[in-house]
């Protein structure tokens, strides 16, 4: 169980996070303004803060800002709908544990901050992830193979990262479905069949061996 305060203006996403959170059985705190939730921050011990960035009376990254200058180590999931290189940089720069793009999928979203309670204080969130030759930088967006660049389509470069994040295990059709097109339904086509098979063949062009293996029946996974 976590003490999780969210700092969300938007009220159906708030009410979306507070529900979904608490039926989980963590406990919820949650505030519409960057003003109330640097109060929250300040004066309570959370386990993590979920915290928009675009906030009214003070905004998400000047309360970022304030709990890392008071020394308040708290782990904080930044919320933005800002999806340049530059925007991620400017948040983990400012103290941000990790980041999450709206919009998101509630799954990954609780993932994040079940490993954000684990972490130990001061430690960032990853910037690279590696499985064998195959490296991802997740704030340039950049991808390699044995130091060779490989490049990616938006869609190839987030099934590629929920199967590095996920090195060494099985990764399900229903996993990607949700995780890299948000469906929560089956669309009975072979998307990510078709995607995967792209996304193969670039990783592979030039090198010998599949990093990515097909598990029959269950899904994808990459090893080293």
């Amino acid at each position: 169980m976590l003490n999780v305060l969210v700092a969300e203006d938007d009220a159906e996403t708030r009410a979306y996070l507070e529900r979904g959170l608490r039926e989980l059985g963590h406990v919820v705190t949650a505030t519409a303004d960057g003003r109330d939730a640097l109060f929250l921050a300040s004066g309570e011990a959370f386990d993590a803060v979920v915290l928009d960035r675009m906030l009214p009376l003070v905004d998400g990254m000047t309360v970022l800002k304030s709990l890392r200058a008071a020394g308040i180590a708290t782990p904080v999931l930044l919320l933005t709908a800002l999806a340049r290189v530059e925007d991620r940089v400017e948040g983990l720069e400012a103290g941000a544990d990790d980041y999450l793009v709206k919009p998101f999928a509630f799954s990954e979203l609780t993932a994040r901050l079940n490993a954000l309670a684990r972490r130990p204080a001061g430690v960032n969130a990853e910037t690279v992830l590696r499985c064998g030759a195959v490296e991802m930088n997740l704030l340039k967006r950049e991808v390699r193979r044995a130091g060779q660049r490989v490049d990616l389509q938006p869609r190839e470069l987030a099934l590629l990262e929920e199967l590095l994040r996920n090195a060494g295990r099985i990764v399900t059709r229903t996993m990607l479905l949700e995780r890299v097109w948000d469906f929560h339904f089956d669309p009975k086509t072979n998307i990510v069949e078709t995607h995967v098979s792209r996304l193969r063949s670039k990783l592979n062009a030039g090198f010998d061996g599949d990093v990515i293996h097909t598990v029959r029946g269950a899904g994808y996974m990459i090893d080293g």
